[in-house]
């Protein structure tokens, strides 16, 4: 046949003629050591307590949380999130410094479990104060930065002495991560890695979490956590927090962000993290139980999504159970 220009000369469809083909040229590649498991340890529990809005997520018992750091490990995640709830919390979150607290015994039974997995652990007031904010209060029922920083240095020790190989800093407060990154260097703790939680919004998408950690906020937490609207911002918290000295900085939620994901990425020197959050996770978990959507299909097109905008780690509730879907001993 003669040449004809009403013939492409181009055809992309070639590199997608079949799965093997298809697996060859992919840009983007799912591996579960991209993959972090959050998990939640309550105290009192003696064993695991599901939650209503996030199907197949539960509170752990400590013996619980064992096992589940331990299935982690095993399918190859690449870390573990640990968030401690208490049975009791006062104004100033004083249980987040108790070296026997929920949330520092879960650091020790995950470092035990785990096998050498990468223990994250939650560095936040939110979960033990009994208003819910990530910070102590100012006589004007303020958020008040700078003694929040007293009490997230104090926290971190606690945490460090524990064995957790890094601290999630999600509060969202100005100068943390210097401020962390000092007292742990004092301390001796030279090879603790920080986690910056540094472009986290205001989301909507939280709602579920906060039943995970039986949350008592009162109000919002738009003071702190960026305004939905804002990506120049977010750049902005980004390089301050490389400058105090962040080993990876996190932008959550993720896909409601995958625009501040990509440019966070194009700025940053160290690795970046996304956190498929709570709401983020009901929602396909929802449209799956409905027949909405193919549900492994889903997830696996979400997770691919947070990669390919520049996360390099994504937290995720799948992460477990989409490293055994890659290791191909699930589905």
């Amino acid at each position: 046949m003669r040449p004809n220009a009403s013939f492409p000369s181009a055809r992309p469809r070639r590199l997608r003629t079949t799965p093997a083909i298809r697996r060859l040229v992919a840009e983007t590649r799912l591996h579960p050591a991209g993959l972090i498991q959050p998990l939640f340890v309550a105290e009192g529990l003696t064993e695991p307590r599901p939650l209503t809005l996030m199907p197949g997520v539960v509170q752990h018992s400590v013996e619980s949380l064992r096992v589940a750091v331990a299935e982690a490990a095993a399918a190859g995640v690449g870390a573990v999130m640990i968030f401690g709830v208490p049975e009791e919390r006062d104004a100033t979150g004083s249980g987040a410094t108790d070296p026997d607290g929920i949330l520092t015994v879960g650091v020790r039974a995950a470092v035990e479990a785990g096998g050498g997995i990468p223990v994250i652990a939650d560095l936040c007031l939110d979960e033990f104060t009994d208003h819910g904010h990530c910070g102590v209060l100012d006589t004007h029922g303020r958020v008040d930065n700078d003694a929040t920083l007293q009490a997230y240095g104090d926290m971190a020790l606690v945490l460090a002495d524990a064995g957790a190989h890094a601290l999630g800093a999600s509060g969202m407060m100005d100068g943390q991560i210097g401020a962390v990154r000092e007292v742990l260097d004092a301390a001796g703790h030279l090879d603790t890695i920080l986690l910056a939680y540094a472009a986290k919004y205001a989301s909507a998408f939280y709602g579920p979490f906060r039943e995970a950690v039986g949350s008592t906020l009162t109000g919002d937490r738009r003071t702190y956590q960026q305004d939905p609207g804002n990506a120049r911002e977010a750049l902005r918290e980004v390089r301050l927090d490389l400058a105090e000295g962040a080993d990876i900085v996190m932008v959550k939620p993720a896909l409601a962000y995958l625009d501040v994901i990509s440019r966070v990425a194009a700025i940053s020197d160290v690795p970046v993290a996304a956190y498929l959050v709570s709401g983020e996770f009901a929602m396909v978990e929802a449209a799956a139980a409905a027949g909405a959507i193919d549900r492994a299909s889903a997830i696996v097109e979400v997770l691919t999504s947070v990669h390919r905008a520049g996360a390099d780690l994504v937290a995720t509730y799948w992460a477990t159970e989409v490293a055994g879907w890659l290791n191909g001993t699930e589905r």
